[in-house]
Parts: C-alpha cells; structure tokens; sequence
C-alpha cells in the first residue's frame, strides 16, 4: 500500500475544501452530468429540471475550484470536466458507494 506523507497545514485546508465541493448533491448532479460529456447551461439546467441562474452558479464554483473547465462555442459556452483527476474521483466514489451495499 502507498504510504502518504502528511501534508502542511495550509495544504490540508486547501485539500478539505477540494473534497467540501463534492459535498453538495446538485454539484455532484453537474459533475455526473459533465463525465458523459460537454455541455453548456441549458442543457445541464434541462436534463436537470432546474433553473439556469442555480446551474450557473454552481459551475461558477465548480470552475473556481477547477472542478471543471469552459470553451466558448460562439454564444454558447460549453463547459468539461477540468482533468482525469475529476473523472477518477468520480468513478472512486461510485466504486467506494458500491462496495458499501
């Protein structure tokens, strides 16, 4: 098993509030979403049955915690998810999820 220093202070408060960001079902729900493939708003907001404003202020979080990424498609701004880390995590979640049934 790989054996994990344990990080500075200020590094563990940065990684505690990574992890706060997944904490929140309708980020999760984005996440989720975004691990199937690019999407802009309305989109999200559709296959979500919720407001756009509550969307956009969620991918507003998810971007300043680089969560997640966007690409400006004309009008239309396409958001991903940032890296394979965020795909990784996911799937870690849904596997860790599964073995507790």
């Amino acid at each position: 098993m790989l054996k994990i220093m344990m990080p500075l202070e200020e590094e563990i408060v940065d990684i505690a509030d990574f992890f706060k960001v997944f904490g929140d079902p309708t980020r999760l729900k984005i996440l989720f979403l975004l691990e199937r493939g690019e999407r802009g708003v309305n989109s999200i907001s559709e296959e979500l049955g919720m407001q756009q404003s509550t969307i956009s202020q969620q991918l507003k979080l998810l971007r300043a915690r680089r969560l997640v990424r966007f690409r400006k498609d004309g009008r239309n701004v396409l958001y991903r998810l940032n890296d394979e880390h965020i795909h990784a995590i996911l799937a870690l979640g849904i596997e860790h999820y599964s073995e507790l049934l």
